[in-house]
């Protein structure tokens, strides 16, 4: 049985859309390529992906920040 009253659509499952980043965003905000990012997500070093549509995925904002503010600082 199909219930179009429980599908979700992307916008209802964050609960803020400005909240999830697509990759080219994701790429400017870690200074990362799309490979290094698949790579460590894949060795389990980088915030998971959450699917938007059936091609289309983007991160939650808080976990990209998460991620950097755990990285080692640069030495000065």
């Amino acid at each position: 049985m199909d219930h179009p009253e429980l599908r979700a659509t992307a916008s209802e499952l964050t609960s803020d859309p400005s909240d999830t980043l697509r990759l080219p965003k994701v790429r400017q905000r870690t200074g990362l390529g799309r490979s290094t990012i698949y790579r460590l997500i894949a060795q389990g070093q980088f915030p998971s992906a959450v699917q938007l549509a059936p091609r289309a995925v983007g991160w939650h904002k808080a976990d990209i920040d998460a991620w950097l503010e755990a990285r080692p600082k640069a030495a000065q």
